[in-house]
């Protein structure tokens, strides 16, 4: 078991060293070749002796491979640590927060540290601090989409194995596939729309909003849940119409089993059978599907946060691009795919636990 549990963190670990290497090289290679951020930073009239200077602040004056050799050694959590600004290899000293293992020098050594995003190049403020801020809001709303599209899901795929081939199934099965054929934009402009807009007086729900409100007078921050509700809507569209299909198909083909026939031979009616007997076994590949859409719903949400105005890392991440702070599109990046990794990784371990075979 331990074996598998190490080999599954190596596989993690492989996969967030190459997307860190992919996203270092394509934007140190754009920053390199164009000064465009730097012209973000410090306006349009800037001259070469200041240019040349953030350049080298930031490192832009080196190559990309070294850069990127930067990059990496910032965000491990093993690294290369000198206060030298001379040094090939080293992070600014007022970001560093560590622990030396093997010393190198006076001022140098091997370190245990906590990774190192960068700062951003609008605000000068930690990307760490940043995706800290908005990593709930991200997290708060998967979570809940993730929750309505399983409760519901499976519910609906309930009825309609009930009604199996029904007018009802059928009704079901045509709003499931257009939930999973509409993209995940176009439902949030139309449901932020109609019932942020349009219906506003009926629902009592607003176009867009975060979880925290700033309140104007106080200035104090509260909570708003009923702003979570249309974006958590939109983005549990999609996994809620797979967990239907999923439950039907199941629940069909194991309402077929001799063993429910036998159920079924005893008098139960159709709701106990399903309920006492076909349910449970029916939920395997639900929960497969359950725990692959997790993941999946903290990438999705960057269309999402943005129209809804929802304060989270997809919307930090369009920000970020839109004022080319790159340090914090690739912040936002590398913490969704570290999310998604870590979720793959307890599903996977859960699976081990479970299952022996798959260990084998």
């Amino acid at each position: 078991m331990i074996r598998f549990f190490l080999q599954r963190i190596g596989y993690g670990a492989i996969v967030l060293i190459g997307i860190a290497s992919i996203l270092g090289l394509l934007f140190f290679s754009y920053l390199n070749k164009n000064n465009q951020a730097i012209y973000e930073m410090t306006g349009q009239n800037t001259s070469q002796v200041e240019i040349d200077r953030i350049r080298k602040e930031y490192h832009m004056d080196k190559p990309v491979m070294t850069q990127l050799i930067l990059y990496l050694n910032d965000l491990s959590p093993i690294g290369f640590h000198s206060f030298s600004s001379e040094s090939m290899i080293y992070f600014q000293p007022n970001a560093y927060n560590g622990y030396r293992l093997i010393p190198t020098g006076k001022f140098s050594g091997i370190f245990i540290k906590t990774p190192y995003l960068r700062r951003s190049y609008q605000t000068q403020v930690l990307v760490g601090s940043t995706l800290v801020q908005c990593l709930p809001g991200t997290i708060t709303l998967a979570l809940s989409a993730m929750i309505f599209a399983s409760g519901l899901g499976i519910l609906l795929g309930i009825i309609s194995t009930m009604f199996y081939g029904k007018w009802i199934d059928k009704i079901l099965l045509f709003i499931s596939t257009l939930g999973m054929s509409l993209p995940s934009f176009f439902v949030a402009i139309i449901i932020s729309w109609l019932f942020g807009y349009i219906w506003h007086l009926y629902t009592g729900l607003d176009p867009w909003g975060s979880l925290y409100v700033v309140d104007d007078f106080t200035g104090e921050s509260h909570i708003v849940i009923k702003n979570l509700i249309l974006p958590a809507l939109t983005l549990g569209i999609r996994p809620l119409s797979v967990i239907m299909q999923l439950s039907r198909n199941n629940l069909y083909d194991i309402l077929s089993s001799d063993y429910i026939r036998t159920a079924r031979a005893k008098g139960l009616s159709t709701g106990a059978v399903i309920w006492k007997h076909a349910l449970r076994n029916a939920m395997n590949p639900v929960i497969t599907a359950i725990s692959g859409w997790l993941g999946s719903l903290l990438a999705g949400a960057v269309f999402v946060e943005y129209i809804f105005g929802w304060r989270g890392l997809g919307r930090e991440m369009v920000n970020g691009l839109q004022k080319l702070d790159y340090p914090v599109v690739m912040g936002c990046i590398l913490t969704i795919a570290t999310l998604f990794v870590l979720i793959n990784l307890l599903v996977d371990l859960l699976y081990g636990i479970l299952d022996p075979r798959i260990r084998r």
